[in-house]
């Protein structure tokens, strides 16, 4: 009895766990045919969805434009730090010419020299017209057809009481070639102050290699081809350097200039020069002499026709021509040299002036001796426009 019962007991047992191995079993079948109906699902939905991405960015693109999206994209970049050419600050000039250094401040500028005689740059040698005037500038329509097509190899600057680059066009040769300016006083150390403003100004430009002092009432005596020429091809600058024994030279003179300046070394010249850019760097750099001849040489010295001539034939002897490119008249006798008007200007005129002199160039003798000339007032413009194509060849 107990035995049967005992196998009755068993036999429940072994169909229970047979049970649960059923239910098990069907479970697992369960779970493995619901997963990958699930994991297909939701691939489903993912290529649903960049379907729909793609589709809505190519209409995007359609519609704005694929440079608009680009710009968007790229605008926000902000580079670390940008390249800048810290060497167009020493070889541009400066523009606009106003600044508001003071005359040490500029003087001290300008006098800074490379010491490398090539330049890692093309640089183009040009002329400086420097224009040195109490006013307007009445002979200007005769510069602007002798600088007409030249642009590459001028540079004008104009020193005025007055502000006359505000009279000119943007067209202009003189449209805001104003520097600086202060009173320049004829007789007077400020008007060397003048001078030196000027060379000072046009130094800032690493290309000008030839300065010209002019005045309002100066006119150019040939095309700009043959004023270029001529100074390029120099061996010396253009500056009157001589010693004048009469009261009017050595008379000037003044025993206290020395030991800087002895009466053996005190020199005369014209106002108007022509310098190269070694000589320029050497009137803008001088303490030396300077002091000397604003202390010592006042009216009636007149400083202007003493100290740069003076200065220079001690520092550069070799490099002065000892005459002057700028033709004037003194027959008349007088403080000042003749003015010529309208009745003035014929062919016989300039023939006097052009061939009426010898002198030397270069070692060797020439009648072309002056480029430039003075002094022509205002109502000798229109003659002169009209016989400067026949005469001057501009």
């Amino acid at each position: 009895m107990e035995i049967s019962s005992v196998k009755r007991m068993l036999s429940k047992v072994v169909q229970l766990e047979e049970g649960k191995e059923t239910v098990a079993t069907g479970f697992r079948t369960g779970l493995n045919k619901a997963f990958p109906f699930k994991l297909l699902l939701l691939l489903g939905f993912f290529l649903a969805f960049s379907a729909a991405f793609i589709i809505v960015s190519v209409s995007t693109i359609k519609y704005y434009g694929i440079n608009s999206v680009m710009t968007s994209v790229t605008s926000s970049f902000v580079p670390c730090r940008e390249r800048t050419n810290v060497l167009d600050k020493w070889i541009k000039p400066p523009l606009p010419l106003m600044h508001n250094m003071s005359d040490e401040e500029l003087l001290w500028r300008a006098s800074f020299v490379p010491q490398r005689k090539d330049y890692p740059f093309n640089r183009v040698p040009k002329i400086a017209f420097m224009f040195l005037t109490m006013g307007p500038l009445p002979l200007s329509p005769l510069w602007e057809m002798l600088l007409k097509g030249h642009e590459k190899h001028y540079s004008v600057y104009i020193h005025s009481q007055v502000f006359p680059s505000a009279e000119f066009p943007p067209s202009s040769v003189f449209y805001r070639r104003q520097i600086p300016s202060q009173i320049a006083e004829w007789g007077r150390m400020t008007m060397c102050d003048a001078e030196r403003r000027l060379l000072a100004n046009a130094l800032l430009d690493i290309s000008n290699e030839w300065f010209v002092l002019l005045s309002e009432s100066c006119i150019p005596l040939y095309n700009f081809t043959t004023i270029y020429g001529y100074i390029a091809n120099s061996k010396h600058s253009f500056m009157g350097s001589f010693d004048d024994p009469s009261p009017y030279g050595r008379g000037r003179y003044d025993g206290n200039m020395s030991p800087e300046v002895s009466i053996d070394q005190w020199r005369k010249g014209s106002q108007w020069f022509e310098v190269n850019r070694e000589l320029a760097v050497s009137i803008v750099k001088d303490t030396l002499y300077y002091p000397k001849f604003k202390e010592f040489c006042t009216p009636a010295c007149y400083v202007d026709e003493h100290y740069f001539p003076t200065m220079l034939s001690i520092e550069r002897p070799a490099e002065l021509a000892n005459r002057s490119v700028t033709w004037v008249d003194w027959s008349r006798g007088g403080p000042h040299p003749a003015t010529f008007g309208q009745a003035d200007i014929n062919e016989e005129f300039f023939a006097r002036i052009l061939k009426g002199d010898n002198c030397t160039y270069n070692g060797d003798y020439t009648s072309l001796c002056y480029l430039f000339a003075r002094k022509f007032s205002p109502s000798a413009l229109e003659p002169l426009i009209q016989i400067a194509p026949k005469i001057l060849s501009f």
